[in-house]
């Protein structure tokens, strides 16, 4: 069984501080993903004294966004980012290849208040959607992290009070939906169609994540080919140390 979990640490330096990483050390992920790492790729590296990882990270600015990708066996290869200038200058997406599938870490632009970034990010997710497409033209590939959309509305608390808010515009869910429709699942809600009140990231300020108002914006999407190997999706929202939770899946068979 190879297990995959993903999870935005809204900067790792700090979440190494608050011991975060520990609970996740205690589930043997096979890959962890992490998202907003906020660090150089030396600093990141610092997370495997927790674990026994190979470590590969695409951060290109202190303190800025940010991925990586920890892993017990060495891929066959690694990339950092997909040839997009503002994947690639803000460390976006980070792949590493194995025997039997791809796994990409990601973290989508946020549109921001107002929506200045609309138009951008919609731009980002069809350059995506085209990269990951690349690859499962060689072999099925697992992406996951914080896409920064709330897909239908069970995937938010409040659907009616954030209609066009970022992360919940039409177009960027319609945006998601092509992704999806490209030969992609998304795992969770394909094992759990109807689970509620299932989020993983919560607004900081309000009090939201002890009242359970939140999204669900972190994903691990899968290629259709990997839907006979997928047992679990989850979602790790005990797990503490950022404004996000962690999120994972188990596929039978190795990676």
């Amino acid at each position: 069984m190879a297990r995959i979990i993903s999870w935005n640490v809204n900067g790792l330096r700090a979440a190494l501080r608050k011991g975060a990483l520990t609970p996740l050390a205690r589930r043997s992920p096979d890959v962890l993903c992490l998202q907003e790492v906020r660090a150089r790729e030396e600093e990141v590296g610092r997370v495997m004294r927790l674990l026994p990882f190979q470590c590969f990270a695409a951060g290109r600015r202190p303190g800025y966004s940010g991925t990586a990708i920890f892993s017990r066996t060495a891929p066959i290869s690694w990339s950092v980012g997909m040839d997009h200038r503002v994947s690639d200058d803000e460390g976006r997406v980070t792949t590493a290849e194995f025997s039997s599938l791809y796994v990409v870490s990601v973290y989508v632009p946020n549109s921001r208040h107002g929506l200045p970034r609309l138009a951008l990010r919609l731009r980002w997710d069809r350059a995506f959607r085209e990269y990951v497409r690349g690859l499962a033209r060689r072999k099925p590939v697992v992406f996951c992290g914080d896409l920064n959309v709330a897909h239908q509305e069970i995937d938010i608390a409040r659907p009616r009070d954030n209609r066009m808010n970022p992360g919940f515009t039409d177009r960027e869910r319609r945006s998601f939906s092509r992704t999806l429709e490209a030969g992609f699942l998304d795992t969770f809600r394909t094992l759990h169609p109807d689970e509620r009140d299932r989020y993983t990231w919560w607004r900081i300020a309000s009090g939201s994540r002890e009242k359970n108002i939140g999204w669900r914006i972190d994903y691990i999407c899968a290629s259709e080919a990997l839907r006979p190997r997928l047992r679990k999706a989850f979602i790790l929202d005990a797990v503490k140390g950022s404004d996000h939770c962690p999120v994972g899946i188990e596929l039978e068979g190795k990676l």
